[in-house]
């Protein structure tokens, strides 16, 4: 085996390829790289660390078929510090020879035949689309609110489910709940889990990727699930399990209807949680008056007060939250105002736009006592 390439092309692929490289493991394959060439002089780079393959492939020059794995970390390291100008690879006795200007290498490999085939026997399904930058939005808004304790099983993941007019991706750990919604039609009406953890990856190297291509395609098989982006393959497990009947819980109406500027609302937790107290769950405190509502959190170093004005339907009220779930759910939102919906004080708070419906956020409340 022998090829040759950029190094910087090298270093980009290296960059994807590695995600899926896990350092937490005692099975030695899975902590190396496979280099594989084939008769066309296309050069596949990947990784596996048994939930997640990666797979990026590469036209190079002057090459040789074959295929060996070497070390992750080390290889990455060395063609990451070599200058921007080609990089020749080449197999001879088990060991790989790297040259590169006045710089040459030459480290142990290891043989190929160990080296996790995941989803190279799947029978191919119907493809589903979706458009780069939906998918990477559709992530970004639902991941954060997935657990991250892994004895949860699917709360670890993210609900993908289809509907003949719908793409709807859910999370939800038990304290908070993110529904994403988007237009897109399926001729598949069906519900996959995937890891969220898996699933930010997966946004990172679409985001990551350089290419023309408008859209990742989807390919879902028994317990699999394969994303493609031109040169990029991701093969990924789905979770097993039954995911939470979301639906139910949503709010069905509210004694309370408020609609605020997302960012002033922002903002003002933002700097209200600087004094909420680390041992009542960073709490801050919410009354709605009129069209006004306050934002107040204490701790023994202070006190703050935050004044927005909103507009109110409904009653008045005096709800606690921990801030961190509020942030992390205004952040991920684009629009300028926003509508949230209260019924009582130990009642969640659904978070809205004022039109439309791609996105709601739940927030269960804290008590508050004598704070």
């Amino acid at each position: 085996m022998k090829f040759s390439a950029n190094q910087q092309v090298l270093v980009k692929a290296l960059n994807i390829v590695s995600k899926a490289v896990t350092a937490r493991t005692t099975i030695p394959i899975l902590k190396g790289i496979l280099l594989r060439i084939n008769e066309n002089g296309i050069l596949t780079m990947a990784a596996s660390d048994l939930e997640i393959n990666i797979e990026k492939k590469l036209k190079v020059e002057d090459s040789e078929p074959g295929e060996i794995v070497v070390q992750a970390k080390l290889f990455g390291d060395i063609i990451r510090k070599l200058p921007n100008s080609t990089v020749n690879i080449s197999e001879q006795n088990g060991n790989v020879l790297i040259h590169c200007a006045g710089s040459e290498f030459n480290i142990i490999g290891s043989e190929s035949d160990e080296f996790p085939k995941i989803g190279e026997e799947q029978q191919p399904s119907e493809k589903i689309i979706f458009d780069k930058q939906t998918l990477t939005d559709m992530i970004k808004r639902t991941s954060f609110a997935a657990s991250i304790d892994e004895s949860r099983g699917v709360l670890t993941g993210i609900l993908i489910e289809m509907t003949e007019a719908n793409l709807n991706m859910v999370a939800l750990d038990g304290f908070r709940m993110a529904v994403a919604r988007e237009n897109i039609k399926n001729s598949q009406v069906q519900n996959i889990i995937i890891s969220a953890k898996i699933l930010n990856e997966i946004g990172k190297i679409v985001s990551e990727t350089e290419t023309n291509q408008e859209n990742v395609d989807l390919y879902i098989n028994n317990k699999m699930a394969t994303f493609e982006l031109e040169d990029t393959k991701v093969v990924l497990r789905i979770l097993e399990g039954e995911f939470v009947k979301y639906q139910d819980i949503l709010p069905k109406d509210s004694n309370t209807r408020i609609v605020v500027n997302k960012n002033d609302l922002l903002d003002s937790i933002e700097r209200a949680s600087l004094l909420a107290k680390v041992g009542k769950n960073n709490l801050i405190k919410l009354e709605l008056t009129e069209n006004n509502m306050e934002i107040t959190s204490k701790s023994e170093e202070g006190n703050v007060k935050e004044d927005i004005i909103i507009s109110k339907e409904g009653n008045d009220l005096v709800i606690g939250f921990n801030s961190k779930y509020l942030i992390d759910a205004l952040k991920v939102i684009e629009e300028e105002q926003i509508t949230m919906l209260f019924n009582t004080s130990i009642s969640p708070c659904l978070i809205r736009p004022v039109t439309g419906e791609n996105f709601e956020y739940l927030i269960l409340p804290v008590r508050i006592t004598g704070n």
